[in-house]
């Protein structure tokens, strides 16, 4: 069933951010509050029609203890990057959609940008097979960049550049127009389930700051660091954090 879940995954992601599109043209107060309270109760609804014995982990509902039993669990972010969402003109919040299964991981994904019409998921993605560049460009957050970001820049000759959501960083590495994005400052599994999905497929490395796997579906589904980058630069970066971490 995974093409018949990733396909559900990237229409669920691309529905509920034109529904995010049309309440963000509509303005009024508190925009990213609706926005994540209208996305989570689509996506919801539509989980519940279209899988109902799944059980689901979204960051805007209550976490359901019962999902530690499941053979299936869908990891969700209504939208990623509220605060980017509420701001005029920025285009780097998206909507996350994935499914884990047990044994397996993440077994489809997508990740949807909606300010920019775009929709990633594991079903189809492209990997960017330009050769990489001498200095790489490195993604962090514009908010809680890493502390050890600017020493593990120069080491490997590379150059920092902020973005807001996890998603959108995420995907920019899949697009090629970066080579890295590394977190250190806290996030939870929906935060980077869809983006990590969706990455691997396109054949980039996906792994905690220290070379760990992501795990998923964990009683306390707190994830705070993560490495997402092209597979040939790995080694080079996760030397760098070492060396800037201690």
């Amino acid at each position: 069933m995974s093409g018949g879940d990733a396909r559900l995954a990237a229409r669920l992601a691309q529905d509920a951010g034109r529904l995010l599109l049309k309440l963000r043209e509509s303005g009024g107060p508190d925009l990213g509050k609706r926005g994540d309270a209208e996305a989570n109760a689509f996506l919801l609804a539509e989980l519940d029609a279209w899988r109902p014995f799944d059980a689901v982990l979204s960051e805007e509902a209550v976490d359901d203890p019962a999902r530690l039993a499941a053979s299936r669990v869908w990891i969700i972010d209504p939208l990623d990057g509220t605060r980017e969402y509420g701001l005029p003109g920025r285009t780097d919040w998206a909507v996350h959609v994935a499914l884990w299964q047990r044994d397996r991981g993440i077994v489809a994904a997508a990740v949807a940008q909606p300010a920019l019409d775009l929709v990633h998921g594991t079903d189809d993605v492209v990997r960017d097979a330009g050769a990489a560049p001498a200095a790489p460009r490195i993604l962090v957050s514009d908010s809680r960049p890493p502390v050890f970001a600017a020493g593990m820049a120069a080491d490997v000759g590379g150059t920092l550049a902020t973005m807001g959501s996890a998603g959108a960083k995420t995907m920019a590495v899949v697009r090629g127009e970066a080579e890295a994005y590394v977190h250190a400052g806290g996030q939870w599994e929906w935060d980077s389930a869809a983006p990590v999905g969706v990455a691997l497929a396109a054949g980039l490395h996906a792994s905690r700051v220290d070379g760990s796997p992501l795990e998923y579906n964990q009683p306390h589904p707190y994830l705070p660091d993560l490495l997402i980058c092209r597979e040939d630069a790995a080694g080079r970066l996760l030397t760098a954090i070492r060396a800037h971490s201690a």
